[in-house]
């Protein structure tokens, strides 16, 4: 069942396998205790549990290497430019894996994806953490980036597979404040994550029908029992490879989603470098050691909570949009959230760069990172819902695009921050940072206006 050739509903596409199986009583067809969507919410919330965990925890990784540059330069005898390689390796690693496993996800199933990712990820730390040169360093760094990918565009499928569109506000919430919220919580729960994986049923219908043909064709003998996964036509190398290039096929051929993978993209490099901006104002002007300055970030982290806890009012806003439209809401109202992110965005740089010298009192810069927070999360959130329910059949595809393309950006961009915040100091720089967020605010109200009428021509969204 493909979205490029169906342009139906999840829930019309059940129908129609459902109707199959009728038609065909040796299609597999799943029961209703099958369904991911009908376990316990219990259940349901604690794989979404661990899930963030693993996007807070593979993120974490991402940043702390920030505060060893210098560590790292002086032990390794390279320049500071060199080490900073470590972020921009691991923010790549982070990339370009969500290519791979993001489609290898809809062919295999979400669960070993997640089982190979959480072992690998704890195994390469320890050549990073007992490098004896910097390039095993650097290798390593980029390997396991590569390996905490699945946290950020499996978990994004794995979500929407475990909750229908009406539903699945919250727990997408949950999951879209973790990767931005790691950097400050992620060492305190990574020994968790990684003795957790069972924790995580295997959520994906395709995948959970093919094993149940499997076991039907073993306990009656008959091999006729099939699933529509066992109908797929040639090599398993070429599946793999045909799987792999969704999420190109998304960013080359699909407008709509390469607007807003861009707009993510351009979002989170600039956000990247802003954040270069802490260690100079904390460190610099108000004499904060390493630690405390860890600890600077704080303001970021509670502007996201704020965001998380407005989900309630979220949730009543898209009700009534559900009974304006008397039917499921389009995604673009889900874009919503961007605008009101877009907008806080710019505030908060703007305030952050004129509270940067050393006669503010240090608390206003980290207030002033509190708006800037919250309007992060509610630009990715907006982005996110709306790829897992306009490309609910591919969504792991559609997140693994967004993904690369945002990582991809985020590598890059730290490389030179260094100089610009050299020359054109904190105030300027932080604020160049806010005019280029403050042209980029429309963004999210021409999507909204626009995204119907690119989401009819898609052949991958879902009508």
């Amino acid at each position: 069942m493909r979205a490029s050739t169906s342009g139906k509903s999840a829930e019309t596409a059940v129908e129609d396998i459902e109707q199959a199986h009728v038609e065909d009583p040796f299609l597999a067809a799943l029961e209703t205790h099958e369904d991911a969507q009908k376990m316990s919410a219990l259940r349901r919330w604690i794989a979404v549990f661990v899930i963030s965990l693993g996007a807070l925890c593979a993120t974490s990784a991402s940043s702390m290497d920030a505060f060893t540059e210098t560590g790292s330069a002086e032990t390794f005898h390279v320049s500071h430019e060199v080490a900073i390689l470590g972020i921009s390796l691991f923010v790549l690693g982070l990339g370009i894996g969500p290519l791979l496993v993001g489609p290898l996800s809809e062919v295999y199933g979400r669960n070993i994806i997640y089982r190979v990712s959480y072992i690998s990820f704890f195994i390469l730390t320890f050549p990073v953490a007992f490098a004896p040169n910097i390039a095993v360093f650097l290798i390593f760094r980029l390997l396991t980036g590569f390996c905490g990918s699945a946290f950020l565009s499996v978990a994004g499928g794995s979500v929407s597979d475990l909750f229908p569109d009406s539903e699945v506000l919250n727990p997408m919430g949950v999951y879209t404040v973790s990767p931005f919220i790691g950097p400050t919580l992620g060492p305190l729960i990574a020994g968790f994550i990684n003795q957790r994986s069972q924790f995580v049923p295997e959520t994906y219908a395709p995948v959970l029908l093919k094993r149940k043909a499997a076991r039907l064709r073993e306990q009656t003998g008959n091999p006729k029992y099939y699933a529509p996964l066992d109908k797929r036509q040639g090599s398993l190398a070429s599946a793999i490879l045909i799987s792999c290039y969704k999420p190109f096929q998304l960013l080359l051929f699909d407008r709509m989603a390469l607007l807003l993978n861009t707009w993510n993209a351009l979002l989170l490099g600039v956000l990247y470098l802003a954040f270069q901006a802490f260690p100079v104002i904390f460190e610099d002007k108000h004499h904060f050691n390493v630690q405390m300055t860890g600890l600077s970030f704080v303001g970021l982290g509670i502007g996201m909570l704020v965001a998380l806890s407005t989900l309630p009012f979220w949730n009543r806003l898209f009700a009534r949009k559900a009974k304006q439209f008397g039917r499921a809401y389009p995604p673009e109202i889900r874009l919503i959230m961007g605008q009101v992110g877009s907008v806080l965005v710019p505030i908060g740089l703007f305030w952050l760069a004129f509270t940067t010298y050393s006669g503010v009192p240090w608390i206003v810069p980290i207030i002033a990172s509190v708006p800037l927070g919250a309007g992060i999360f509610f630009s990715f959130m907006s982005t996110f819902m709306y790829l897992v329910t306009a490309y609910r059949p591919i969504s792991a595809s559609a997140m693994a695009s967004n993904a690369a393309l945002r990582c991809i950006f985020a590598a890059a961009f730290p490389l030179f921050a260094g100089p610009m915040y050299d020359r054109l100091g904190t105030v300027g720089a932080t604020a160049l940072l806010a005019g280029l967020m403050t042209i980029m605010a429309p963004l999210p109200f021409i999507f909204y206006r626009i995204g119907e009428r690119l989401r009819k021509k898609s052949p991958f969204a879902v009508s």
